[in-house]
């Protein structure tokens, strides 16, 4: 575990998160997050990966902005969207919506591999440099619409999608391989609602409405 002057922050939010996540259920395997999950949490400084003047609320249970009209999902977001992904430490993972390298570097405390993808040119060169300095080395970025996912480095285990889509981009379901997971926020900007889009072994696509939220819009290339 990561011990520094935030550890104790960090403990505290991990606390937090795990009690609303059991408290919600939110259809997470056994109505809670894991252990695994719990243990990369209290891994991952958040405050590395917020603006420097931010930090001292990095632990706080809401998001924070980053610039752009962007921001930082709230740490139960982000344990929630983890939880339900159901992370293999054998998978390879691919995130839309790098924002400044947070959710990665979560993910490839999970995971063999993940690809991750930020549209806005500085938010991606800033997350590099953040997950450089933290020893990311299993996490892979570059700058590009990621509605359009990462076909060199498909399939994909699990797909992770920080931003709101009316529908899920065809892509991503394309990408995703056999017996994945994919979470996304789905709808109109007033109506999101959380999703979990399962491929079972023959392609066919089930998708379970979570919870209500509010994310940016997923931005693409015309």
């Amino acid at each position: 575990m990561a011990t520094d002057e935030f550890t104790q922050a960090r403990l505290h939010m991990v606390r937090i998160v795990a009690a609303y996540a059991e408290q919600t259920k939110a259809a997470l395997p056994g109505g809670r997050l894991d252990e695994r999950l719990l243990s990369a949490l209290a891994r991952v400084p958040r405050h590395e990966f917020v603006p420097d003047e931010l930090r001292p609320h990095a632990y706080a249970d809401g998001p924070l902005p980053i610039g752009f009209e962007k921001t930082i999902s709230q740490p139960f977001m982000a344990a929630l969207m983890t939880g339900l992904l159901e992370v293999g430490a054998d998978h390879n993972v691919l995130e839309v919506g790098t924002g400044l390298g947070y959710h990665a570097a979560l993910l490839a405390a999970l995971c063999r591999r993940v690809c991750t993808v930020e549209i806005i040119e500085e938010l991606a060169a800033q997350a590099r440099a953040n997950l450089d300095r933290f020893g990311c080395e299993s996490v892979e970025s570059r700058i590009g619409d990621g509605s359009r996912g990462w076909p060199e480095r498909a399939p994909f285990d699990r797909i992770l999608v920080a931003a709101g889509a009316e529908e899920a981009p065809p892509a991503l379901l394309d990408q995703l391989g056999p017996g994945g997971r994919m979470v996304i926020p789905l709808g109109p900007m007033d109506s999101q609602l959380m999703t979990l889009v399962e491929k079972a072994g023959d392609g066919t696509l089930r998708a379970t409405e979570i919870m209500p939220v509010r994310f940016a819009v997923l931005e693409s290339y015309h």
